[in-house]
C-alpha cells in the first residue's frame, strides 16, 4: 500500500526536493496534503502534480489566491489549525516538516501524538522543544522522528545496529561556509551578498546566513543532543569543505564510521521517507578519486563562536536552546534588513543568552513565552 504523505513547507528548498522524490515513486507514496506560507504559485504547481485532498497557506490573506489556482478536488485552507487537521488525519502515514522557524512545533507534536512518522527537516522544532518532542516520539506507539538534515541523517545511518554503550562521540561536519578562509577582520564587515554565497549547498537565505555564521551547526548540535539522546561532551563538529563526509561516529573500540555521499538533499529526504528500506534512485555517481581531496579542519572558535553558544545551551538545557534559536532568528532578520553588521549576530545571541535564566521544559506555552521574550530582547540590543 502507498504511504500517504503531508509536506509542511512545500515551497522551500527541502519541499521542492521532496516533491521531486515523491513524484519519482508514485507507486510508493501518495501526497495527501501540502502547506506553505507565501509562494502560492509553487504550492499550486505541486497541487497540479499530486492532486492532494488539502492545500494550506499559513497566511489567511493568500487563501483566495490559492483557491483560484488549485485544480478541481483540492480544498484550500489556512492557518495552524489547518496544518494540524492535515497531520492528524487517520489517512496520513508520514509528515515531512520543512517549515523554517518555530511554526512546525505544534503540527509535529500533534502528528507524534497520533503515532505518525515525522521526517524532520526543521531545526527549530528540536532546538526549541527537544525534551517535549522526543518524549512524545519515544512514548507513543508508531511515533518516530527520522532526520532529514544531511548531517543528522548521516549520524542516523552510522548508528544503525549500534548500542549506546558503543558510542564514544558523534561528529557533525560543516562546509565552513563562505567565510571559512576569511580573517576575523574581514568577517566583521561581510555584506549580505557575501553571506549568501554558500560554496556547496543551495538553500534558503536564512539557512545560508546561518551557515556563514556557523549558527546552523550550533543549532544542529542542540538537535543532535535530543535526537540521539547523547550528552554535550559526546558531540563535536569539524569542517569538511567539500561536503562529502556528512557525519562520523567514533566507537568505543577506536573505530570510526563515516557516512559519505554527494551533496544532494534528495538522498536524506528519500531515506527519511522510505526508511528502513533504501530506494534505488538516480543519484550523481560518487567519485571515489575525489576522496583524495577530503580534509578535516578544526573550527576556529575565535572567528566562529557559535559552537560555544550551543555547548552552553546544551549544558543549561531547558529553555536555553529556545532562547538561543530565537535570538539568532531575530539577529539574522536584523542583518537582512541592514540594521546590523554580520558579526553583530553573535553579539546579539550572546547577550540574549546571558540575560536568560534557564528553566526546565514544562510546556509549549512556557517555551513560546521564552521565545517571545528572547525575540523582544534581541530586537532591542544596541550594537
Amino acid at each position: 500500500m502507498r504511504k500517504k504523505v503531508v509536506v509542511l513547507g512545500a515551497t522551500g528548498s527541502i519541499g521542492k526536493n521532496a516533491a521531486l522524490e515523491l513524484a519519482a515513486y508514485p507507486e510508493l507514496f501518495e501526497v495527501v496534503g501540502l502547506a506553505a506560507r507565501s509562494n502560492i504559485d509553487e504550492l499550486a504547481r505541486q497541487a497540479h502534480i499530486f492532486h492532494p485532498a488539502r492545500v494550506a497557506t499559513t497566511d489567511p490573506a493568500r487563501l483566495a489566491a490559492l483557491e483560484a489556482k488549485l485544480p478541481a478536488g483540492c480544498k484550500a485552507c489556512y492557518g495552524e489549525e489547518a496544518l494540524i487537521d492535515m497531520v492528524t488525519s487517520p489517512k496520513v502515514d508520514i509528515v515531512l516538516c520543512a517549515i523554517i522557524g518555530v511554526g512546525g512545533i505544534h503540527p509535529v507534536l500533534r502528528a507524534l501524538e497520533c503515532g505518525k512518522r515525522v521526517a524532520l527537516a526543521s531545526k527549530e522544532v528540536l532546538c526549541m522543544a527537544g525534551e517535549l518532542v522526543m518524549s512524545k516520539a519515544k512514548s507513543i506507539p508508531g511515533a518516530e522522528i527520522i532526520p532529514v538534515d544531511s548531517e543528522h541523517s548521516g549520524i542516523f545511518q552510522c548508528l544503525a545496529g549500534r548500542r549506546p554503550d558503543e558510542i564514544t562521540r558523534l561528529w557533525l561536519t560543516a562546509s565552513g561556509g563562505p567565510f571559512r578562509s576569511w580573517t576575523k577582520e574581514q568577517i566583521e564587515n561581510a555584506s549580505l551578498e557575501d553571506a549568501l554565497k554558500h560554496p556547496t549547498w543551495s538553500m534558503g537565505a536564512k539557512i545560508t546566513i546561518d551557515s556563514a555564521s556557523m549558527m546552523n551547526k550550533a543549532l544542529e548540535l542542540v538537535e543532535a543532543r535530543y535526537l540521539f539522546d547523547v550528552p554535550g561532551e559526546k558531540l563535536g563538529a569539524v569542517i569538511e569543505p567539500h561536503s562529502t563526509v556528512h557525519a562520523l561516529v567514533e566507537l568505543a573500540d577506536g573505530s570510526t564510521i563515516a557516512q559519505l555521499a554527494v551533496p544532494d538533499m534528495r538522498l536524506p529526504i528519500r531515506y527519511a521517507l522510505s526508511y528502513p528500506e533504501r530506494l534505488a534512485g538516480k543519484p550523481e555517481k560518487f567519485d571515489f578519486a575525489a576522496l583524495s581531496k577530503i580534509e578535516f579542519i578544526p573550527v576556529d572558535n575565535g572567528k566562529f563562536p557559535s559552537l560555544e553558544f550551543a555547548r552552553y545551551a546544551i549544558s543549561c538545557g531547558g529553555t536555553m536552546p529556545a532562547v538561543m534559536n530565537a535570538a539568532n532568528e531575530t539577529a539574522v532578520e536584523r542583518f537582512r534588513r541592514g540594521e546590523i553588521k554580520f558579526s553583530h549576530i553573535w553579539k546579539i545571541v550572546r547577550k540574549t543568552m546571558e540575560q536568560h535564566t534557564a528553566e526546565p521544559q514544562q510546556s509549549i506555552e512556557q517555551l513560546e513565552n521564552a521565545d517571545k521574550e528572547a525575540r523582544i530582547f534581541a530586537g532591542s540590543v544596541v550594537c
